[in-house]
């Protein structure tokens, strides 16, 4: 059975690629555009792993990755972090939060499957 990725981005076009390669990879992808479909599609798909943006409308990533780690339930889902904030505080926050990976844009999509390998084929 393929493992299932979520990915939350409300940039369509990153989400549209990154959805597009792990397809290609053998991966069911599920896609949410912004926090609250995503935190909504989490609950209801619950996925392997989580690609998750920080930025994003009603509801941003840190929270989205804080409900999710702190609910027993869903807190064994690995939380890739992707953005835009580089900066060290932001990578710090993102921990803080249950990120287990932070990865900065823009990206090199190998990143992105390293980080998924990680998680999903160990």
């Amino acid at each position: 059975m393929s493992k299932k990725i979520l990915i939350v981005d409300d940039e369509k076009d990153i989400t549209e690629t990154i959805s597009f390669m792990l397809k290609a990879k053998g991966y069911e992808v599920i896609e949410g555009y912004d926090g609250e479909e995503g935190l909504k599609l989490a609950k209801e798909n619950m996925p392997d792993l989580i690609i998750l943006d920080v930025m994003m409308p009603k509801i941003n990533g840190y929270k989205i990755a804080r409900l999710l780690k702190y609910d027993t339930k869903y807190k064994h889902i690995p939380i890739i972090m992707v953005t835009a904030r580089g900066q060290d505080a932001d990578k710090l926050i993102g921990e803080e939060t249950g990120a287990d990976e932070y990865i900065t844009k823009p990206f090199e999509f190998e990143e992105i499957l390293n980080a998924v390998n990680k998680y999903l084929e160990s």
